[in-house]
């Protein structure tokens, strides 16, 4: 569930703010002072932070907030704020601020809000593992297994796969791979690629039921992902 921690000393303000981000689904926590906010923040993970501008307690959200970038805090922070002068938006938002909502708001728009940052938030996980058919290669390990049987490849050999399970039943031309694989950006007349596909070819065909590279007459080659 997602984690808000909700800064704001005004209770019925932060009691109303609580409830909008609960029936929107998220768990929420609430502080009173900058300082509580800062002890929270610091003491436990919060997938996003609402932060009030004018605080009690000697110190304020920008400090709560420049306290938080310093220490490495990375959550996103939507800062709430009576003082809607573009010059203390743009001091709220150079402070480390990602948004800055002035008071009086509408919790739809608070919601829709916090929506976006903590989409902004989702970095797509790291692609480890190829498959085309019964091949598997992990990018992480380098392992290559077809059917579960482990295939041993040189480091070139795994480039070369790789590419073509990137591709799988796609033709790729000779000057992808030059380009791609062996970094060349001029194409010379060669038989470096026929002997690396050779090579890599016998090692899946003794695992293979049938060809599982296949060349495509005139145009290149072709991994057959059901193979």
């Amino acid at each position: 569930m997602t984690r808000v921690l909700v800064v704001e000393d005004d209770r019925q303000t932060a009691n109303e703010i609580k409830a909008a981000l609960g029936d929107h689904g998220f768990e929420v926590e609430q502080a009173a002072t900058g300082r509580e906010g800062l002890l929270k923040a610091a003491a436990d993970p919060y997938d996003a932070i609402v932060l009030d501008r004018m605080l009690p307690g000697g110190i304020d959200g920008l400090g709560v907030l420049s306290t938080l970038r310093a220490a490495g805090v990375v959550a996103p922070v939507l800062i709430l704020s009576a003082l809607s002068a573009v010059d203390e938006r743009v001091r709220g938002l150079r402070a480390g601020g990602d948004d800055y909502l002035t008071k009086p708001f509408d919790f739809l728009e608070l919601t829709a809000r916090l929506d976006v940052l903590l989409r902004r938030q989702v970095v797509p996980q790291r692609e480890t593992m190829l498959r085309a058919g019964k091949l598997e290669m992990d990018l992480l390990t380098h392992a290559v297994r077809y059917a579960g049987k482990a295939i041993e490849l040189l480091p070139r050999e795994f480039r070369l796969l790789e590419f073509l399970m990137r591709h799988a039943d796609q033709v790729v031309t000779r000057t992808m791979l030059f380009e791609e694989v062996w970094n060349y950006r001029t194409v010379e007349p060669t038989n470096l690629i026929d002997m690396h596909i050779s090579k890599l070819r016998r090692k899946l065909d003794c695992e293979s039921t049938e060809p599982m590279i296949r060349t495509v007459r005139g145009a290149g080659y072709m991994l057959h992902a059901a193979g």
